[in-house]
């Protein structure tokens, strides 16, 4: 091989990973399209009235591009919401429960991460809750939601039980019940969506009733 040779072929060599990741990262970009357009129209319109072929044109893509880089919309949901589970406000949460040794600030974090999580997700769980009903993937998704929920929840009642700050009587199982009733997607569903009070009032209502039904007195 000549010089020259080796200088040209140089380039090809160094070019291949370049045009790799150019094309991931061009194939990233239009999955996050997808998934954006998706979520935008299941917010706006309901899941299940929302076709590939809506989320495409939405997206600014063709329809088999979205089979192809996401699936069709049940895959498409169970992606939203597997972002949604990794969220870092819930492992933020649960360390700060850790941490402290004061059952009251341990019920005031655990409800304010609730409340952001709730919040930043609150069209999302409406439309998956929704869809639950008439599509069984989507269903699916809703149960290793709930499962997940439950079990942070569930964390949040050991804290209590190990500061032996719950009410007599209470295991804690019973106290992650009482937990997810208060604290769970349907509570805020209901306070901020059905009844029309503020994020910050259903925080601060909610809290007031966890800590009535989970903590002893002072004096107990």
């Amino acid at each position: 091989m000549t010089d020259h040779e080796a200088m040209s072929s140089q380039p090809q060599v160094e070019r291949r990973p370049y045009r790799a990741d150019r094309r991931a990262k061009a194939a990233e970009e239009t999955r996050t399209a997808i998934l954006d357009a998706a979520r935008r129209l299941f917010v706006e319109h309901g899941y299940a009235k929302v076709t590939v072929a809506d989320i495409a044109r939405e997206a600014e893509t063709a329809i088999p591009t979205v089979y192809a880089s996401t699936g069709g919309k049940s895959s498409i949901l169970r992606r939203l919401i597997g972002k949604g589970l990794g969220d870092s406000v819930v492992d933020q949460t649960l360390a700060a429960v850790r941490a402290s040794r004061d059952p009251l600030q341990v019920v005031a974090v655990t409800v304010h991460g609730v409340r952001v999580d709730n919040e930043g997700h609150f069209g999302l769980l409406r439309v998956l809750v929704t869809s639950a009903a008439v599509d069984e993937a989507a269903r699916q998704t809703l149960v290793q939601t709930d499962r997940l929920y439950r079990e942070a929840l569930s964390e949040v009642a050991g804290r209590l039980r190990d500061l032996r700050a719950l009410r007599e009587g209470l295991t804690q199982d019973r106290a992650t019940d009482v937990l997810w009733f208060f604290l769970g997607h349907q509570s805020w569903r209901l306070y901020v969506a059905d009844c029309g009070w503020t994020w910050d009032e259903t925080q601060e209502w909610l809290a007031a009733q966890v800590s009535a039904a989970l903590l002893r007195s002072p004096a107990g």
